[in-house]
């Protein structure tokens, strides 16, 4: 694995030169780690809430890490209402999430070091990078395109907050995608989370990766390493540090 070339490849030669290279699989959260949401997820919630219950939610949304189906059992548990079936669910929340494009495109932001580093990634032949998220997939992909960050990611071999309420379940998911797509195996000795909450710390200490923990959401760097993640830095803009680290891994 090289972590070492610029330019990003076109995804029909990174395919081809994957099936015969050693592979890294990357997984990023997406809130608080490659973006800043600016209050949109808190929006697409109430309104998704709203949509399915009839009423204006008295509760905000309790996120920070959860599924988008735990979000949602909860929200209506706080309103002691009980939880509609998940289709309807995840309907309104796609709904609610392609309502706010263009506030998110306006209001998001990405965050510090994310654009060079998944650049440099891209650029390399010997990494599938993807994402991690509790978000379904409709809103992940809404986000990151609104940023212009959605090229830069194989969203194919994703795990989201469709396929599992614990976050943990989600690494083997994304890890099996990226297997049947690569045809390559991934487990814990080459699968690495990126993300921002002590959550994402233990999806990947229990769900089967290396954490890189990022201090770019509400938990600080000595929460994140409490937490237990592999490694911890304060934000992605250092790009040589980040490579040095999946360079590590890579070679363990």
């Amino acid at each position: 694995m090289s972590l070492i070339s610029e330019t990003p490849l076109p995804a029909e030669t990174r395919l081809q030169e994957l099936v015969h290279s050693p592979v890294l699989l990357v997984l990023w959260d997406v809130d608080h780690t490659l973006v800043e949401n600016a209050g949109v997820s808190k929006e697409t919630y109430a309104a998704a809430f709203a949509a399915l219950s009839g009423i204006e939610p008295r509760h905000a949304a309790r996120t920070g890490g959860r599924t988008d189906r735990a979000i949602m059992h909860t929200m209506f548990a706080d309103h002691a209402l009980p939880t509609p079936p998940w289709r309807e669910v995840a309907d309104a929340l796609q709904q609610a999430g392609a309502e706010r494009y263009e506030a998110m495109r306006l209001r998001g932001s990405v965050l510090p070091g994310v654009r060079p580093a998944i650049d440099a990634l891209g650029a390399d032949p010997g990494v599938v990078q993807s994402v991690l998220t509790g978000n379904i997939q409709p809103n992940a992909e809404m986000k990151l395109a609104a940023l212009d960050l959605a090229d830069g990611v194989d969203l194919a071999v994703g795990a989201y907050g469709a396929d599992a309420d614990d976050r943990a379940h989600l690494v083997p998911v994304a890890q099996r995608r990226a297997a049947h797509r690569y045809r390559r195996e991934f487990g814990r000795r080459n699968t690495v989370l990126i993300g921002d909450t002590p959550r994402d710390v233990d999806a990947g200490r229990r769900g089967g990766a290396h954490v890189v923990a990022v201090a770019t959401g509400a938990h600080t760097v000595e929460e994140l390493t409490r937490a237990g993640a592999t490694v911890v830095m304060q934000d992605l803009s250092d790009t040589i540090e980040l490579r040095r680290h999946l360079a590590r891994f890579a070679a363990a």
